[in-house]
This record gives structure tokens, sequence and C-alpha cells, in this order.
């Protein structure tokens, strides 16, 4: 038992369409700092295990993500010095279970998997940890552990685990049955009865279990990674498993795809079990969500940034760059970004996701990319646009650079604010200083990067007949990323 390793995998795909218009496809919401704590939920995740006890040898995480997401990932990570981090992106989206078989076939066949999503929240991360240290001995001698939440209201927006008898001294149950999110009557029942807990989406397995379960429950699933991991490519921390075979994977949940057949199939040799856990844990799916765990005021309103609440209780005023004031309201929800703004009714925020639905039938970019674009080698601002022209504010990292590329329907004034820019325009290479500036004709092909040690700012005026994000042709690039892309840098 103590030669195996912890290997926490985390879970960071989904879009977070519920919360909206905050969470984008492009930026979602495991990216965002949303707990309260200054810190992104992947980062908050991946930290969630310091502390744990020196007996579990514990590996740095493995991360699956959407390969458009690797660079975010990757630099989130540095920001909290969390070093060693292998990434396995997923060319689709293909839910939890194809998920965690990447990540079983990526890791050592004795590890045991610590599958943890990015978007939830555990307010007392030391009783997390005691509860992975009561489900070690489990896993590492075969056992698929999961964590059952203790429930402390009837809810109907989660599923339920029905415990049976006790093992482990007591700190975790074998599982009678799962069952599916109930009407508010059947949640009353369960609670009363002390013999179900709320289904957490957490959960910890040896790798060689995961693949054994997956090889007799779901096979093509399981053909199907094997497939795409074999064909795999690896640059840097990045192991990318082959896109045709992958999205030709079955979707499907770690629920249902494996945990809820193992009661029913005890020949397959992977016991199912459940450890209770109190730990302030929340699933951030909706609004709603976020308001119970950030704090209140004395009138029940949850308020982040510049807000103004007159007569107003029970509500969430998320604010980013201007002022929001309410007056005389209850129980609303009322999101201001600098591009979009929310108002809903706190009891209706799981229908958040149909405002996305609407603006994608639209094909409005408002529901996958902010005004503020995070790239690999920074980020720009869109903070102007009108007919033929575009003003953008551009942040370089030091030593970043965009890719070598061209425009067939624009032509780009950049101004340094600050910093210093290494400017290819054409066939001449130079240098830019703050407060100067140079001009970027219509077909010229063109490069910035930041030599400096400090970020490079400037502002970038774009003219021409057409000012799409797709008029961009690449000839080199750092990041790997396609020749024609949509999107700027």
């Amino acid at each position: 038992m103590n030669s195996h390793h912890l290997l926490p995998v985390i879970l960071c795909g989904g879009s977070g369409t519920r919360l909206w218009p905050l969470s984008r496809e492009t930026y979602p919401k495991q990216f965002l700092a949303l707990g309260g704590n200054g810190v992104s939920m992947l980062q908050d995740t991946a930290r969630r295990l310091d502390g744990l006890s020196p007996t579990i040898a514990k590996r740095p995480p493995l991360i699956v993500c959407n390969a458009e997401h690797r660079f975010l990932a990757a630099q989130q990570m540095q920001e909290v010095g969390i070093t060693g981090v292998s990434l396995v992106l997923e060319p689709v989206g293909r839910n939890t279970a194809p998920a965690l078989t990447l990540a079983a076939l990526a890791a050592p066949a004795d590890a045991v998997l610590l599958a943890m999503p990015a978007d939830h929240v555990v307010g007392n991360p030391a009783r997390l940890q005691a509860a992975v240290e009561a489900a070690w001995p489990l896993a590492a001698q075969g056992a698929m552990v999961t964590f059952g939440i203790v429930p402390n209201r009837p809810e109907t927006g989660y599923g339920y685990i029905q415990k049976a008898q006790a093992v482990a001294d007591g700190t975790a149950y074998a599982i009678e049955s799962f069952a599916e999110k109930p009407s508010l009557e059947v949640a009353q029942a369960y609670v009363a009865s002390g013999h179900y807990l709320w289904n957490s989406g957490l959960f910890m397995v040896r790798a060689d279990q995961w693949l054994k379960a997956m090889a007799q429950l779901q096979p093509a699933m399981l053909q199907a990674c094997q497939q795409a991991m074999q064909a795999a490519s690896r640059d840097m921390d990045f192991i990318r498993p082959q896109p045709e075979h992958f999205a030709a994977c079955p979707a499907d949940s770690i629920d249902y795809a494996v945990m809820e057949h193992l009661p029913r199939n005890p020949a397959l040799g992977v016991p199912a079990c459940v450890v209770p856990l109190d730990a302030e844990w929340s699933d951030l799916g909706a609004w709603d969500a976020l308001w119970e765990v950030l704090p209140h005021d004395e009138a029940g309103n949850a308020r982040t940034g510049e807000t103004m609440a007159v007569d107003t209780s029970d509500s969430l005023l998320f604010s980013h760059n201007r002022l929001v004031a309410t007056v005389g309201v209850n129980h609303l929800v009322v999101v201001e970004t600098a591009d979009a703004v929310l108002v809903a009714d706190k009891r209706r925020t799981q229908d958040v996701k149909k405002v996305v639905e609407q603006l994608k039938a639209q094909k409005r970019t408002l529901a996958s990319t902010h005004r503020k674009v995070h790239r690999p080698w920074g980020w720009y601002d869109s903070i102007d646009t009108g007919a033929r022209f575009q003003v953008k504010r551009i942040v370089v990292n030091p030593g970043a650079q965009l890719s070598l590329q061209m425009h067939h329907h624009r032509a780009e004034h950049w101004i340094v604010v600050s910093g210093t820019a290494e400017v290819t325009n054409g066939d001449k290479t130079f240098l830019l200083a703050e407060n100067e500036s140079t001009y970027i004709p219509l077909g010229h092909t063109h490069r910035l990067a930041n030599p400096g040690k400090v970020p490079l700012e400037l502002i970038e005026v774009q003219s021409g007949s057409y000012l799409g994000e797709d008029d961009i042709v690449r000839f080199e690039d750092t990041y790997g990323r396609a020749p024609v892309t949509l999107a700027k840098g």
C-alpha cells in the first residue's frame, strides 16, 4: 500500500453557461476568482490538498482541460507556484468519464487518482484532507471511493447516494444505490432518514482499477481513449490525445458510466464505497450557489465590486467596471461586466443558460468571449469600435511575442504606452520606447514582441474595410497555433 502515490486529477472542462456573463467559453468559470479568496477556482482546487498527511505520497496534479485553455491553465499554476504539472488536452469535450480515462492512461498503473472538478468550492479543506486520508487505504486496496456530502437541507438539485453497511472502522460505507435528483418530498424523506448523502462528483480510484471497470462496463469508451492516447503527441507539459479518435468516444459522466454500476456488479472486483464529507462544499453551478457561499450583509445581500443596495435584500450584486445600484428589490441577481449586464430572479438562475443558447443561435460572440481576451502572450481589450475602425489596449508579457502575421483588409497603428516593443514591420525589425509609434500597412508581414522584463502596454488602432478576427494569416507561431485562426495574435 505504501508504494502507491496519490495523483490529483483536476477535471477542468465545461463552459459554465449558467454563470454567464462572467463565465464565457474562452474564459469559463474555473479560471475565475469566484470564491471570495482572490484565487481562481482552478488554483483553489490545485492547492486544496496542501497540508495532506505526509504518509500519503502526493504527485503534482494532472489537469484535464480543453486544448483552447491550455495556456490559461499552465499560467494559473505558475502564478501559485505549483510545478511539475501535466496537462492532458481534450480536443473536444466528452464529459468526465473519458476525461478520467485519459488521466488513468497517462498515469502510472498503481497511482491512486483523486478526481476533483475545478468548479467546486470547499470552505474547510482540512476536513476534505481528513476524508481523503480515510479513503486512501480503501482506494489503494482497489475500491472506488466517492465522497458524499452530509446534507444540510432537502436539496432537489443534487443526486443522492444511499449508504449501506459501514466499512473501514466506520469512516466509510458500502454503497447501496444511487438516486437521481429527487422531488422536494423525496429529498425531505432522504434527509430525514439519515441514510443518504449528496453526490459530490469527487472520486478516488487506482488507475488500473478504473481501467478494469471501464473495460467491462464501457469498452467502446475505453478503446477510443486508448487509441487517442496511443497516437497522442507531447510538447512541453502538454499531452494531446489524437483528435479524431477522441472525437469518436461516447460521452458520459463518471457516475453514469461506471460508479452507479459497481454496487450491482461485485464480480468486477471494484468495490464501491462512500466517505461522508462535511467540508462546506458547494457546486458552483449557478449564481444562486455563489450567493450562498459569499459573505452576506445584514440584509442578506452578497456584494462584490462597487455596489450600492438601498432597500434591497437576499440579492447578489456583482460589479466589475461600474457602480451597480439597486433600490427596493429582493431575490435578484445583478451581474455587470464590461460588455453585458444580467438581471435575473435568484430563484431562476438555472435558466441563465437559455440566454447563452439564444446568443449562440444569433451567432453573437458575447456567448463565447469577453471584451478582454486572454492569449498565450498576454491579453487585449477592445475598448472602442465603429465603422472601419477598432481600438484595442494590448499587454504583452515579458519575453513573449505574437505570431508573425499579415492582414488582408486592415492596417494597424501601434502606440507604446509603457515598456519596450520589438517590432517587425515588413523586412525591418526595430525597437519602440514609451510614447513612440509605428504604422503597419495593409498586407505587411508584422510581429510584436516584448524583449523587456516588465509588461509591454500599447494602444492599437485598426482601420480598414473588414476588422474581423478571422482576417489573419500566421507564418510563424511560438505557441503551435494554426496558420489561420479566429483569434488575434
